[in-house]
């Protein structure tokens, strides 16, 4: 049986290739529930994440008017674009059904929840998604809870190991 070769940012079980990701979104945040997003892109954009420049550590997403915007994402220049390349950090309208965006929309003004796009990949169709999830700012305290169980977790999975 041959073995699978193991690709840098791809997940094997869903054939996703992973282009940027939010790692401190789910240290600030308590996400309670997720949703997969299309986005509007240019072809300079989809060349450029191609190649791997993009960062959302910075990004968040609104809703102006019944549309969805996903702000202050980074996408780095493609070089082969002379002129007609992109602008770097612009707003990117994201593809969701009018319902979804309503029950986001009463979910913010109502429980003060933030949308928070916690991962951008290629999915097995070769589309560009951005998972984004809908979650809670944590305070200090919680963050440091989640701190301790986390180092407990890894020193009680050592402590299972070495004993056999």
């Amino acid at each position: 049986m041959a073995k699978k070769k193991k690709d840098k940012g791809k997940d094997y079980i869903t054939g996703a290739k992973t282009v940027a990701e939010n790692r401190k979104a789910r240290y600030n945040y308590e996400v309670l529930e997720t949703v997969e997003a299309g986005i509007m892109l240019l072809g300079s954009e989809v060349k450029s994440l191609r190649h791997g420049g993009s960062n959302i550590a910075e990004s968040y997403a609104s809703i102006e008017g019944n549309e969805l915007f996903l702000i202050n994402s980074h996408i780095a220049e493609y070089t082969r674009a002379n002129r007609e390349n992109h602008q770097l950090r612009r707003h990117r309208k994201l593809l969701l059904k009018r319902k979804e965006i309503d029950k986001m929309r009463a979910k913010i003004q109502q429980d003060g929840i933030t949308v928070v796009p916690l991962k951008m990949y290629f999915n097995e169709r070769g589309m560009v998604k951005l998972l984004l999830g809908l979650g809670k700012g944590k305070k200090n305290h919680d963050k440091r809870q989640s701190e301790k169980s986390k180092d407990w977790a890894r020193d009680k999975a050592r402590l299972m190991r070495d004993r056999g």
